[in-house]
């Protein structure tokens, strides 16, 4: 075993080892958290999220994995199509997570790594799909221009949103 091998390896076992490990993490999170507010559909989104998040970044090492053994093995046009093709299946599947869990277009927002948009998740709990799912709902419903409720004021826009994301998982000093 040469050492590109044993690199090839490494990347392949990091990349599982982030997203078991990852998703240990997501279900330990969204356990303690629905566990402390009893909300369940809050504590699925966080998990959804964090989850997609972490997938994201086993993709990611997993496709650098693909990059270094084709790279350093005999080049052949063989091997080059199944290294294109395994990397427009992964890149196709990340853009597709990263449009589900952002819930906007990767160049309309601004650049974001894997791990701040899990750090993002846990510290929203899903917030973000919880609007985007109430707005939906609002214009699914076809409401009277005088049932409609008033407009939130600009202090209700204005919620941050990491400051308080989740304050019953932060320790208790």
């Amino acid at each position: 075993m040469d050492f590109f091998e044993l690199v090839t390896i490494v990347f392949e076992v990091a990349g599982v080892g982030a997203m078991v490990v990852g998703f240990v993490i997501a279900v330990t999170l969204s356990a303690r958290l629905w566990w402390s507010t009893r909300d369940g559909a809050r504590a699925f989104r966080m998990l959804r999220e964090t989850i997609g998040s972490v997938i994201l970044l086993g993709l990611e090492i997993l496709v650098a994995a693909d990059l270094v053994k084709t790279v350093t093995s005999t080049p052949s046009l063989t091997d080059a199509l199944v290294l294109a093709i395994i990397v427009v299946i992964r890149t196709l599947l990340s853009f597709s997570l990263q449009i589900e869990i952002e819930g906007t277009l990767p160049w309309r927002r601004l650049a974001t790594t894997g791990p701040q948009l899990f750090d993002r998740a846990v510290k929203r709990g899903g917030e973000r799909t919880r609007r985007r799912a109430e707005e939906q709902d609002a214009s699914a419903q076809d409401l009277e221009p005088s049932d409609a409720a008033p407009a939130p004021t600009v202090a209700a826009q204005a919620a941050p949103d990491d400051e308080d994301g989740f304050p019953e998982l932060r320790s208790r000093s």
